[in-house]
């Protein structure tokens, strides 16, 4: 091919050309940059510097000058939002949506951010209604995931067992307290005046049924989760609640006696029940020696209380330390000594001189004054109450009892079946 020099034209040429486009792009840039205020400036650099107060007041500014600026005030909307000042926000928002050239898109952002602002408010009625209107956008799944925590916060079971279905078919994964909503049906129930154990045999039988479903799909370890256990210990013990209410003995002690087999590590929430539907069906002996070696294996607080008390009760004082000293050894825990104390206290205030004295005449252990237990567990009590608690694995909120669900951050099966003492 042959080589014409009037094509070194071009090379000068498409030089020019991207050199007037370079100084183009240069000028638009500069040309906005000038028209942005100073406030949006200083604002950003606030934000950098972790002064949101001082950011605030800047953006506000800004906002007052150009309306236009609606990625503004969803920045403004959200800084309002984290600190509290749920009223601002809500103007913030309110206003974008009040404006008609505001693209679909851009409105759908608006009704969410307004929602999450009713919500964080308390306004649950509506927060529900805005939540409600984003289904089929492209917030749907966190409107549907707000809307499901609003249910729980009311305690509205039915609505939310309808919620989290729709949600296990969106994101096609387990929903774990999808079986405690059938179980908080089940237990409310029960706790009617009178009780209603059909109804609750209803309600257990669709979280039976909830349970087996989840079981067919892989469910991922976690390190906040009690264990995919916890939804089969609830739903026996709630059989075990519901076959007490119709005088069932047996139903009750083999539900009771299926958690030991099930999830070992939750024997102590069952342990005082089941040594008591041993005494009832005349086994309790036998019922102690099943709790003494599952002991053994899985220690717990509970657990070491129900043998202690009814050893002490069924065999005496001597045999009860016996058991404890062991106990004690192989798990040093000032919870248990507290627990055993107590125990021996009711013990001394029922028991009469006479037994008192023929304990004493026994010979081997020689058991302590009665003033001295009051002394000695006022001393250990100090100690001990800041350990006699479950906590939350998720935020670490503490209570006395265990819960199924977290009162602070409202996550399902975060509370290991130990106090803290036991975990430490």
């Amino acid at each position: 091919m042959d080589f014409e020099s009037w094509w070194l034209i071009f090379i000068p040429l498409l030089f020019g050309l991207g050199w007037m486009a370079a100084r183009l792009d240069i000028s638009q840039i500069l040309s906005e940059t000038r028209n942005l205020p100073d406030s949006y400036f200083k604002g950003l650099n606030f934000l950098l510097n972790e002064e949101p107060d001082q950011a605030i007041d800047a953006f506000i500014e800004v906002a007052k000058l150009d309306p236009e600026t609606t990625e503004l005030h969803f920045a403004l909307g959200s800084l309002f939002r984290r600190r509290g000042e749920m009223e601002r926000a809500i103007r913030v928002h309110q206003s974008l949506l009040a404006r008609a050239d505001l693209p679909d898109s851009q409105r759908e952002h608006a009704k969410h951010e307004l929602a999450q602002d009713y919500l964080k408010a308390g306004m649950l009625d509506r927060a529900e209604e805005g939540f409600l209107g984003l289904d089929g956008s492209t917030y749907s799944l966190p409107a549907l995931r707000a809307l499901i925590r609003i249910y729980e916060s009311e305690h509205d079971w039915p609505r939310a067992i309808d919620a989290a279905k729709k949600l296990r078919k969106i994101v096609d994964e387990p929903i774990p307290q999808l079986v405690h909503y059938h179980c908080e049906i089940a237990q409310a129930a029960l706790q009617q005046t009178p009780a209603n154990p059909d109804e609750a045999q209803l309600a257990l039988n669709a979280a039976q049924q909830a349970s087996d479903s989840a079981d067919q799909i892989s469910r991922p370890a976690s390190p906040y989760s009690a264990g995919i256990a916890a939804p089969k210990v609830r739903i026996a013990m709630l059989k075990a609640d519901i076959a007490a209410a119709r005088n069932d003995q047996k139903v009750e002690h083999e539900a009771l006696l299926s958690v030991l087999k099930q999830a070992p590590e939750f024997a102590g929430l069952i342990a005082k029940s089941l040594q008591a539907s041993f005494v009832s069906l005349g086994q309790s002996s036998q019922g102690l020696e099943i709790l003494r070696q599952h002991y053994q294996i899985y220690p717990s607080l509970d657990l070491f209380n129900v043998v202690f008390g009814g050893l002490r009760a069924q065999d005496g004082a001597e045999a009860a330390w016996e058991f404890a000293r062991d106990a004690l050894e192989s798990n040093p825990s000032l919870l248990g000594l507290d627990r055993m104390l107590e125990i021996e206290l009711i013990q001394a205030a029922d028991s009469t001189a006479a037994s008192s004295a023929a304990d004493r005449e026994a010979g081997g252990f020689q058991k302590l004054p009665g003033p001295d237990f009051a002394l000695l567990r006022k001393l250990i009590k100090r100690h001990t109450q800041r350990l006699d608690r479950y906590a939350c694995n998720m935020c670490g909120f503490q209570a006395r009892q265990y819960y199924w669900q977290c009162p602070g951050c409202n996550s399902w099966e975060t509370y290991r079946p130990l106090r803290l003492e036991e975990v430490q």
